[in-house]
């Protein structure tokens, strides 16, 4: 193929490439890629993002090239911009769209087509949003009901009156919550008094909703969900390393439980060979009621006052488990210590058994409490919550397995 074969990069084109590069990226990479260009194409594939993802983008640039970005937007989007990042990390606000067909409940259907006319030819509309002269929303308007309309009746004789809204610092969860039971295209955002601040498609609340969840499974472990599988290593190296320097001091805790029982490793030495299994059990168990406890906080079930009835459902399945399993593991434990000689196999079984309901009883409720616990102290309930149910799980299990056997055996 020659020079003259290959087709001209439009500005479409190269706009394109640019949100699909960008998509894939976590908002520094995006803000590196996009440094060297102008800041029009800057403002341009903001304004093709999810409005969550161009905020987290926009305010990553140093102060004075944000400050271009927004000069170079269209005064409607830059004005949405900043509004949006006026409310809070996960809010509704965040996700705002600026509403495109506005009209006054004042205008008639002939009035409202010719306003609609060149909005339509730009940009996909779903509502008319109608406000009155305060700003406020008094209805919206299903475009359908203009085909037949007498062109000289008033669009507020058509338009769905009192239409359900969502609040700006309303969190994600509850809005997506809302929209799971209408299911409607697109939603008005209005502040305490009615007034339209914006709007949010259905399809950026599930987008967004998707990514909260996705970005989950690596908080619990210390990886934010900045890090994209493009995230170049030394910026990775940075999001994880503190958190393996906290597990290590964790896990140092977990070893000074074992230190402190040294003699009794010393004289039963067949009990080091059910520590990992005494660990791994229990942290299972804990892990369990982690993924539960961060999914009813994620999806709303966890409702005021339901804290304390699911820590003890998670203790009661702990027993449970801890018993049913503790029968296996005791009995491996006994016959084990009967094949190396040693008299005190009864006894030794007795210990695991209790250990284990011990441990998984404690790790059970471990894994409801911390994310609770985090939650209260404002955090994400997911941050690195896995590095304490382990701490907690290891400690609890190591040292109530050797605390018993030097109480019974000893």
């Amino acid at each position: 193929m020659t020079t003259q074969d290959v087709p001209p990069i439009t500005d479409d084109t190269r706009l394109a490439a640019l949100d699909e590069a960008v998509l894939r990226l976590g908002p520094y990479e995006a803000c590196e890629l996009l440094q060297e260009e102008t800041d029009l194409t800057v403002a341009s594939v903001l304004a093709r993002q999810n409005p969550a993802i161009a905020d987290e983008i926009l305010w990553t640039f140093a102060e004075e090239r944000r400050n271009r970005v927004l000069q170079a937007a269209p005064p409607e989007q830059r004005e949405q911009w900043s509004k949006n990042h006026g409310f809070p990390d996960d809010s509704v606000g965040r996700l705002m769209d600026r509403p495109l067909a506005v009209l006054l409940e004042t205008q008639t259907v002939a009035e409202a087509i010719e306003r609609l006319r060149p909005i339509v030819q730009r940009a996909l509309v779903t509502y008319g949003w109608v406000v009155d002269t305060s700003g406020r929303l008094s209805g919206v308007l299903v475009f359908r009901e203009l085909l037949f309309a007498d062109k000289a009746a008033a669009i507020s004789e058509l338009m769905v009156k009192n239409p359900f809204s969502l609040r700006p610092d309303q969190s994600l969860t509850d809005a997506m919550r809302e929209a799971l039971k209408r299911h409607f295209p697109a939603y008005p955002v209005c502040d305490a008094s009615g007034r339209l601040l914006g709007i949010v498609r259905g399809q950026t609340l599930f987008e967004q909703q998707a990514f909260e969840l996705s970005a989950q499974a690596g908080a619990m472990v210390g990886v934010e969900k900045e890090e994209r599988l493009g995230t170049p290593w030394s910026r990775s190296l940075k999001f994880r390393h503190p958190w393996l320097q906290l597990n290590l001091v964790t896990a140092f805790v977990a070893a000074a439980v074992v230190g402190v029982f040294q003699t009794t490793l010393d004289q039963l030495v067949v009990l080091a060979v059910f520590l990992p299994v005494l660990a791994g059990q229990s942290g299972n168990t804990g892990c369990q009621a982690l993924a539960v406890a961060l999914r009813g906080i994620t999806l709303g079930d966890l409702r005021e006052g339901q804290a304390k009835s699911m820590v003890m459902k998670e203790a009661l399945l702990g027993l449970c488990n801890g018993a049913l399993v503790g029968i296996t593991a005791g009995l491996g434990m006994y016959f084990f210590a009967r094949s190396q000689g040693n008299a005190s196999a009864a006894s030794l079984g007795l210990v695991v058994f209790l250990a284990m309901i011990g441990a998984c009883v404690a790790s059970g409720i471990a894994g409801a409490a911390v994310p609770l616990a985090l939650r209260k102290l404002g955090a994400d309930p997911a941050t690195a919550s896995s590095i304490f149910l382990t701490t907690a799980s290891d400690v609890v299990s190591m040292g109530l397995f050797l605390g018993l056997a030097t109480w019974i055996v000893l």
